[in-house]
């Protein structure tokens, strides 16, 4: 007996446009610039360093322009989910939807303890991680309050972010220089070795922290005005945007003193500031006060997107019907903000029961996100390629350019990242594979909760008439 599905109700508001949306999307990653990266010195050198962010670059550069035909495409809060869903079908679906969930449910915690390090340098007898749990409490309740007040409210902190990054650089160039920047550049030595190339790859998770979740501005695709054309925009502006910055904060702070000292620890730019001014000075402090809007941009975002991924897999069926509810009022899905926030301040606290590879807490979580965001890349490609085979008669608002070189530049590039993680990380990418299955199996178990679902026509490419169950 076959029954068809209720038709999916679209409860999200469509209220955002191309600034807002350029404001999401270079807000979820401005954190990056901030803190996180400076790891990558302690295994590459700023030289090498340098050569792991270039490629990296370029690998998200192609990968943006061709993720963008499929946001524009497909306009789905799922983002990843929904391509690689409609392409490969429900098991293509749960890999792309987890390893989304991991990138955006473990980029908070890190991000959130860097909030407590800044805050920590103004206020040293204030412990770091009941910081981080409040700024959980904070804007998982600005974010519950509305998709417009919580895009305003990231457009005014990523621009002051970005000023800010910009005022850093003018700040420090009277103590910059390049002898030191090149000092020990790789991998701590003055010389390349073949055992600087180990360093190189071993900086990639960090070199990726620079651009990681941008593509997440694809989740709000349902609360934006018109996406097929303001995506686009938002999208290529934010990317052009994110390399600029990556590239001048990294050579600034390195040239400033010994970069070694910066290389461990999750405040570099108020550190390697405070080595040209001094720890008295205003600008230092400036620097802690306004350098918080960054991480508090990419922290208020990613919260954003992690709620409409886990949103989005609940309605489609994938995770427990619970969490596909929104607020009645404001329309967010409150649910899914406070499963995040639960997972994430569990993650905030594990170093107190398991560490991994001797590496700083924030470093291990920044790892875990990259892998998840390395598996989602590859899968988001992999369905660009095959929705170009199977369905040539998509409606693509914008195509990928130089098709297919860019995506299979993205393509290749990611599968090396995820290679380079994996061998340096195993312990941690072991953690992810286990994880992987432990969700493969609530995902065969949950068959008949996905068929109940209401039918979305941007997850299979069906009317509504032609489905039955």
């Amino acid at each position: 007996m076959s029954t068809t599905t209720s038709q999916v109700t679209r409860e999200l508001k469509p209220v955002l446009g191309a600034l807002p949306l350029w404001g999401i999307a270079v807000g979820l990653v401005i954190s990056g610039e901030y803190f996180g990266w400076s790891y990558g010195w302690a295994s590459a050198g700023t030289l090498g360093f340098l050569i792991a962010t270039t490629f990296v670059a370029l690998m998200y550069t192609t990968f943006i322009f061709s993720f963008t035909e499929l946001s524009t495409a497909i306009p789905h809060a799922g983002g990843p989910f929904a391509y690689a869903r409609r392409a490969f079908g429900p098991t293509g679906g749960y890999i792309a939807g987890f390893a989304t969930l991991v990138e955006f449910v473990f980029a908070p915690p890190a991000i959130s303890l860097a909030i407590g390090a800044y805050l920590n340098v103004q206020f040293p007898s204030l412990d770091p991680k009941i910081a981080a749990v409040g700024a959980y409490i904070i804007f998982i309740t600005l974010n519950a309050l509305g998709v417009t007040i919580a895009a305003t409210f990231e457009l005014f902190v990523t621009l002051l972010a970005v000023i800010e990054l910009l005022v850093f650089a003018g700040v420090v160039a009277p103590g910059w220089s390049l002898s030191n920047f090149v000092a020990n550049g790789w991998a701590g030595s003055n010389t390349f070795t073949a055992a600087t190339w180990a360093g190189i790859f071993a900086a990639i998770p960090f070199a990726i922290w620079f651009f990681l979740a941008i593509e997440g501005a694809a989740m709000a695709a349902e609360e934006a005005k018109d996406p097929r054309r303001t995506i686009p925009i938002a999208y290529i502006a934010g990317i052009l945007t994110l390399v600029a910055l990556a590239f001048l904060v990294m050579i600034m702070a390195g040239g400033v003193g010994d970069w070694r000292e910066l290389s461990n620890i999750n405040d570099p730019l108020p550190q390697a500031m405070k080595i040209v001014v001094g720890h008295g000075s205003v600008w230092l402090h400036m620097l802690v006060w306004i350098g918080l809007f960054g991480l508090i941009a990419s922290f208020h975002g990613i919260i954003l997107g992690y709620s409409r991924q886990i949103f989005a897999l609940a309605r489609a069926g994938y995770l427990p019907r619970y969490f596909s509810k929104v607020h009645p009022r404001f329309r967010t899905p409150v649910r899914a903000l406070i499963a995040g926030g639960v997972v994430g301040i569990a993650a905030i606290y594990s170093d107190e029961w398991i560490t991994f590879g001797g590496q700083p807490l924030t470093a291990n979580i920044v790892t875990m996100a990259v892998l998840g965001a390395l598996v989602m890349y590859i899968v988001s490609m992999a369905a660009l390629f095959r929705l170009r085979k199977t369905e040539p008669n998509l409606r693509r608002p914008f195509k990928a350019p130089f098709y297919p070189v860019f995506p299979a530049i993205a393509l290749a590039g990611g599968i090396v990242c995820l290679a380079a993680v994996v061998y340096f990380n195993f312990e941690l990418a072991v953690v992810f594979l286990l994880l992987l299955i432990a969700g493969y199996g609530y995902f065969r178990l949950t068959e008949r909760q996905r068929a109940q679902a209401p039918h979305d026509e941007l997850l299979t490419g069906r009317s509504h008439s032609s489905v039955s169950e």
